[in-house]
């Protein structure tokens, strides 16, 4: 079967905010697996059906390694040339390898990051998320959510599980930012990720030399790690455990302030919000598009994917699949949500999902406790979407109560 080939892959969101632009889902409709051109004249597949999607992760032949094959990536990235060679191995940032190295790596965490730990985290993360609402609080509202609340939970629970001191988090932020950016020049995405890895390999070369009580200091004490595997690994954990928590909790919140119904059914039943951050995962997944390369002639959806491909899952695509969710376009915190792409799935499923949970949990339940009359303080067609950045969610949410 050969499907029509997409000229593209696109941003807008020209669907409303929180849904796949719609030449993704009509692509999902068509074919669940479908060419599409890239810019550089190159033929990528798109993969948007469930099944499809959890095929992939869970197929090793699919590699997630970067110094395989050229990544040909289906849109526009401005200021940054169309790459003519495979990206250099970066030690240590095992989300991008294959086992067994990336198991040898991930067996490294696995022991910071079991559910025994995290649920030890509760309470912590609970004061964070009251610390940060104390300090919405003295603000005169308006108040921008993403500044105030949103940026602040995990990256202040994060820093502190890894041992970052308090006084370089901000400086972390920006770089990290700055590096997520789609449209900037090869040479400032560069500089951005020279500054965190800079900073990272200091850090963890003091740790290695004074380790304390935290995840990176565990780390350090690997002396079969170098110093760059450790850096790599820091920098991961680091960006990966603020960025999709905190665009989660902003973004989850303009959904629940647009569909008041669902925002009063939780303020009634706080049992509720273990369903409403899963169905809100799944709903809005903020880490969408994710990328795999075919080491070999390999058949999906009717389709066969040459060696050498560039496969490109829509996790977001796939977790609107109506052959896997009723009614899968409605935010429902009733629903009991299973099977969600929204962290993975496979050998890379997100080592922190537990620790997500429970910072979006306590993010949620405390927001609206905290601010019955919580609302938009601007239009919603106002809010700038993220649609510039590899990690989805809005830039400012201004809100009022």
């Amino acid at each position: 079967m050969t499907s029509t080939v997409l000229h593209g892959l696109p941003t807008a969101r020209d669907a409303g905010p929180f849904d796949p632009p719609q030449a993704i889902t009509r692509a999902r409709e068509t074919a669940p697996v479908a060419p599409v051109r890239c810019p550089d004249g190159h033929t990528s597949w798109l993969v948007t059906g469930y099944d499809e999607v959890r095929r992939v992760l869970a197929d090793v032949r699919f590699s997630s390694r970067l110094d395989l094959g050229v990544l040909h990536v289906p849109y526009e990235t401005p200021g940054m040339p169309a790459p003519t060679e495979p990206s250099p191995t970066v030690p240590g940032l095992f989300i991008a390898m294959d086992p067994p190295e990336q198991s040898r790596l991930r067996r490294k965490l696995a022991g910071a990051f079991t559910v025994r730990r995290m649920a030890q985290l509760e309470d912590a993360v609970a004061a964070v998320v009251e610390h940060q609402l104390d300090e919405m609080e003295r603000r005169t509202p308006p108040v921008d959510l993403v500044e105030t609340f949103a940026v602040p939970v995990p990256t202040l629970v994060i820093c502190d599980l890894l041992g970052v001191p308090a006084a370089d988090r901000d400086d972390f932020r920006a770089h990290a930012a700055r590096f997520l950016l789609r449209d900037i020049t090869l040479e400032d995405k560069a500089a951005a990720f020279g500054a965190m890895t800079t900073y990272l390999g200091q850090l963890v070369t003091s740790k290695r030399a004074d380790p304390g009580d935290d995840v990176l200091s565990d780390l350090a004490r690997h002396d079969d790690l170098t110093l760059e595997e450790l850096t790599g690994c820091a920098f991961l954990l680091l960006l990966a455990g603020h960025e999709t928590s905190a665009n989660l909790l902003a973004l989850g919140t303009f959904a629940l302030l647009e569909h008041p119904d669902q925002a009063d059914a939780l303020r009634a039943d706080p049992g509720l919000v273990p369903n409403a951050v899963d169905d809100l995962l799944r709903h809005l997944s903020v880490v969408d598009i994710l990328y795999r390369y075919a080491t070999e002639d390999l058949e999906l959806g009717g389709e066969t994917i040459p060696a050498g491909s560039t496969v490109v899952l829509s996790l977001l695509a796939a977790n609107r699949d109506p052959r896997h969710v009723d009614d899968p376009d409605v935010l429902d915190l009733h629903r009991t949500t299973r099977g969600s792409l929204s962290f993975g799935h496979g050998v890379h499923q997100c080592l922190g999902h537990q620790l997500a949970r429970i910072e979006l949990q306590a993010g949620f339940a405390g927001l609206l406790r905290r601010f019955p009359t919580l609302r938009l303080a601007v239009d919603a067609a106002e809010v700038p979407l993220r649609t510039d950045m590899q990690i989805y969610g809005v830039h400012e949410l201004p809100v009022a109560w």
